[in-house]
């Protein structure tokens, strides 16, 4: 869940710049796009690790053991959290890169940069998600 909100904010947030330049320039619209599916991209980790805890929780009389449960929930906030800080930065990042574009085209490389390292937090959360959800 907190991975979708992080993708909620980094749409919103993004997608607000993208209105706003989609009056005077609405030749960059479809470029300025990209923060908007990037920010999608960090709740598809919360979708895949939500599934994979999910199939493998069993009741107690099938093994299902307290550790077993506390290695799934570290694993959920693990990737949640992480997607939350990297909605909020691809967000943050979208808004400011899609209102820098529009008055400078030359910085949309830049732009793009910052957007993938902000994405890469929420793939560092999945991968720790992935590790302790097998784990058990």
């Amino acid at each position: 869940m907190c991975a979708a909100i992080g993708a909620a904010y980094g749409t919103a947030k993004s997608g607000t710049a993208i209105s706003m330049i989609a009056l005077v320039r609405p030749q960059l619209v479809m470029k300025s796009i990209i923060p908007v599916v990037m920010a999608g991209i960090v709740g598809i980790y919360g979708l895949v690790i939500a599934v994979l805890i999910a199939n493998s929780v069993d009741s107690p009389a099938k093994g299902y053991t307290l550790y077993r449960g506390l290695t799934h929930l570290s694993g959920g906030l693990a990737t949640g959290l992480s997607g939350l800080a990297a909605g909020y930065a691809i967000g943050i990042a979208g808004y400011y890169g899609v209102i820098g574009v529009s008055k400078q085209p030359k910085l949309f490389v830049g732009m793009i940069l910052v957007l993938i390292f902000a994405e890469v937090l929420g793939l560092y959360g999945l991968i720790v998600g992935l590790m302790l959800s097998t784990k058990a």
